[in-house]
C-alpha cells in the first residue's frame, strides 16, 4: 500500500470542519459503497491533507470551490503525481448539482485505473529452483 502518514491535526480539524458538500460526497464513498473501494476522508499525504482518497487505486478525488488558487492546486497536484497518485478534481457546485454524474465519473476512473498492489515489484522473488 502507498506510504500515508498518520493523520496529522489539520486532518482532524478539516473533518470537524467539512462543508456541506464534502459531507454529500463522503456519505456516498464511506463504507464501500462506491463499487466497493475503500476510501478515505481529509488523508495525509506528504505535507498535504487530501479531501478522499482511495489507497489502493492510488486515486485522489478533490472538491474544489472559490476558495482554491490554481497556482497552489498546480504545485499540490504535481507532488502527488510525482508521488504515483492520480487527481481527480470537481467543482463543489457539480457534486451538488449531480451527485450521481461525479459518483459515475469516480467509478470509471477507478475501473480504468489498476490496483497499487498489481504493479510489478522492482524487487521480484526469485521462482522456484532459483537461487
Amino acid at each position: 500500500m502507498p506510504k500515508i502518514r498518520p493523520t496529522n491535526p489539520n486532518a482532524r480539524r478539516l473533518r470537524r470542519e467539512a462543508t456541506d458538500v464534502e459531507r454529500k460526497l463522503w456519505a456516498a464513498l464511506r463504507n464501500r459503497q462506491l463499487d466497493g473501494y475503500k476510501f478515505r476522508f481529509q488523508a495525509s499525504i506528504g505535507p498535504y491533507v487530501v479531501d478522499f482518497l482511495c489507497a489502493e487505486k492510488r486515486l485522489v478525488v478533490e472538491l474544489d470551490g472559490s476558495q482554491h488558487n490554481e497556482g497552489v492546486d498546480r504545485r499540490r497536484t504535481d507532488f502527488l503525481e510525482s508521488e504515483g497518485y492520480h487527481i481527480q478534481r470537481f467543482w463543489n457546485s457539480d457534486a451538488i448539482e449531480n451527485l450521481d454524474g461525479v459518483l459515475e465519473a469516480i467509478s470509471a476512473k477507478l475501473a480504468y485505473l489498476p490496483a497499487f498492489h498489481d504493479s510489478p515489484s522492482p524487487n521480484p522473488l526469485p521462482q522456484a529452483g532459483e537461487g
